[in-house]
């Protein structure tokens, strides 16, 4: 994972019942915090931003990722869509043009 930037586009993984969703994302990074190569980085977008609040379990895990040294980045214009900026648990603000940079140095691997 070492080489990968994830993007996560959503709160909820996969299509089908959304509390599953949720369940399967939350073990995603639970497993994904445990290995030896971690992310370069975690690029949240559009409903992916809400996985940064309390009302997902996965912001617990994004939380201890970034603590670990993986920058956990949120989409600015996606943050004031929702009206999140002072919810969120993990990560930090962001923009569009870092993902660019970080997309011309990592491979991404998109999630949701």
């Amino acid at each position: 994972m070492k080489n990968k930037v994830i993007l996560l586009t959503t709160d909820s993984w996969g299509h089908g019942d959304e509390e599953l969703g949720k369940t399967i994302l939350e073990s995603f990074f639970s497993l994904i915090k445990q290995e030896e190569g971690l992310p370069a980085a975690v690029f949240c977008v559009n409903r992916g931003v809400l996985a940064l609040t309390d009302m997902s379990l996965a912001s617990l895990h994004l939380k201890e990722l970034q603590h670990k040294g993986v920058p956990v980045l949120a989409c600015k214009t996606c943050v004031d869509y929702y009206g999140i900026a002072d919810k969120l648990e993990a990560g930090e603000i962001s923009t569009m043009k870092r993902f660019i940079e970080l997309s011309a140095e990592y491979e991404v691997m998109t999630v949701g």
